[in-house]
């Protein structure tokens, strides 16, 4: 898995043989000495002496995108899986499976215009190099946000890392659990000066530049993208087609486009899927190029997944088929994979769904590192931009990170200056506000629930983003380039300079 990056040494296996040793099996955990702490530290760092620079090109990218994966939300991800695993010591020991990887920096995600960015200039940063304004996709900060004039706006596209790739004849991916369209994977492909135009049926009636959904038809390099997963169909098919899957709804293009038989007739061995039965009877060696829709707008949150009608491939599991078809080009590939769903329920101030979000996009990470050799595919993983989520209050080592506080040692819970018992994971703004009166009583109160609402501190209807740095874990051909605090345009530069690319050309 990680053997060009981190060899395993003798220490590491000494480092295996000391943790079972100090297990105790009676409690299932590992007594913390000052002699375990002082000997595991010392094997790690032997082991991180061992660690081989990559140099060589890369082959293949794949580029993890955790929507809205701040820092607080990755330690809050990796306690709560460890808190399921049943030879966990609280959690908090817990690693997600990118956070094992060697190489690691931070990005600093403002946009030309904003302190506190959204998805569509953070994204344009990372897959072109270029800091722009919020609200655009793929194009310099001289265009105004919804600047109508097709001429306007192609004077002023970046070229993304896809488009790159197509040009130089490798194969490209985009795989989301949001819609296609949505910022992330749109800037991707798209150039736009407004990132809600994702259907003709949004543009203004006097508008020259193309939609979203059209632009990645009509995607002029190479022979276009081989793979694109997630969901948005809506945006592909006409106001006059009904869903396959919802009875009684219908696409939403007025102009009468179904891009979706557009894809189907631009090339060969093409295929075009909206639910799991498709999905898994795409067979990857007959298969070129893949279109997936797997609903109308955003697709399930993987906990409500099972119950979907038409049922959906988990992130995993497109991530896996992605590879397959890609791998296919001997000249390589770049694969984009975005989490898009951590976002959506940070907005909604919803912790649980968020967490089992972001720990689906560390099994989606795992899946991609067993496929994959480290020595030929550079792998990163990143966010676009934090929220404003925080993790406080003093609780005991192992308490229940989706529970209320109780103090090392406690037998009752932790209390506010008002004697009221309050959760670990709060937001500073959002839907979770409970003013104007006194905060509730929460002590009968389910915290762990899927759809419980986390405290928030400030009314909004939907929680912000927030502005702080985010992290950048790599492994692979040149992953030693992420270090100390980078521009998040740096990004871009790591993988064009893995893949021999020219930045910007």
């Amino acid at each position: 898995m990680y053997s060009d990056d981190f060899k395993l040494t003798s220490s590491a296996v000494i480092l295996a043989a000391m943790l079972l040793a100090a297990t105790d099996t009676k409690a299932n955990t590992i007594s913390e000495t000052p002699a375990f702490w002082l000997e595991s530290g010392a094997e790690h760092l032997k082991a991180a002496e061992h660690l081989n620079r990559n140099q060589r090109y890369a082959k293949n990218v794949i580029l993890f995108v955790g929507d809205g994966m701040g820092i607080s939300t990755i330690t809050a991800a990796r306690i709560l899986e460890g808190q399921t695993k049943p030879d966990n010591r609280g959690g908090e020991e817990n690693s997600l499976s990118f956070e094992q990887f060697p190489y690691l920096a931070l990005s600093k995600t403002y946009s030309v215009n904003q302190q506190t960015p959204d998805s569509a200039p953070t994204m344009t940063a990372i897959i072109s190099g270029v800091k722009t304004n919020d609200g655009e996709l793929s194009v310099g900060k001289e265009v105004a946000r919804q600047e109508k004039d097709a001429f306007v706006v192609n004077a002023h596209k970046v070229k993304t890392l896809l488009e790159q790739a197509e040009e130089k004849g490798l194969s490209t991916g985009i795989v989301t659990t949001a819609r296609i369209t949505h910022a992330t994977p749109a800037a991707c492909y798209a150039h736009t000066s407004e990132r809600d135009w994702e259907s003709d049926a949004n543009l203004p009636t006097d508008a020259t530049v193309h939609d979203i959904a059209r632009q990645l038809l009509e995607f002029p390099y190479g022979n276009g993208l081989e793979v694109v997963m997630g969901g948005g169909r809506g945006m592909f098919l006409p106001n006059t087609t009904p869903d396959p899957e919802d009875a009684g709804k219908f696409g939403n293009r007025k102009d009468g486009l179904d891009l979706t038989r557009q894809w189907l007739g631009q090339s060969a061995k093409s295929a075009y899927v909206y639910d799991k039965n498709g999905f898994d009877a795409v067979d990857p060696k007959y298969t070129d190029h893949l279109l997936g829709l797997f609903e109308r707008s955003h697709m399930e949150y993987e906990y409500d997944r099972p119950g979907d009608s038409g049922g959906e491939p988990s992130l995993s599991e497109m991530t896996a088929k992605a590879i397959e078809i890609l791998s296919k080009n001997r000249k390589g590939y770049v694969l984009m994979v975005e989490a898009g769903r951590i976002d959506h329920a940070h907005h909604a101030g919803n912790a649980f769904r968020a967490l089992t979000e972001t720990v689906e996009l560390s099994n989606a990470v795992r899946k991609a590192v067993e496929k994959t050799n480290s020595k030929d595919t550079l792998i990163v993983v990143t966010a676009d931009h934090s929220h404003t989520f925080t993790i406080a209050g003093y609780p005991q080592r192992g308490n229940p990170i989706l529970g209320l506080v109780k103090h090392p040692g406690a037998t009752d819970y932790a209390e506010d200056s008002n004697g009221l018992p309050f959760t670990t994971l709060g937001y500073t703004n959002g839907p979770g506000y409970r003013g104007p009166n006194p905060r509730p009583d929460l002590t009968g109160i389910d915290t762990a629930h899927p759809d419980f609402l986390q405290e928030a501190a400030i009314p909004l209807h939907d929680e912000t983003h927030a502005a702080e740095d985010v992290a950048i874990f790599a492994q692979g051909p040149k992953a030693h380039l992420f270090h100390g605090i980078q521009e998040q345009s740096y990004i871009y530069q790591v993988m064009a300079k893995a893949l021999k690319f020219r930045p910007g050309q």
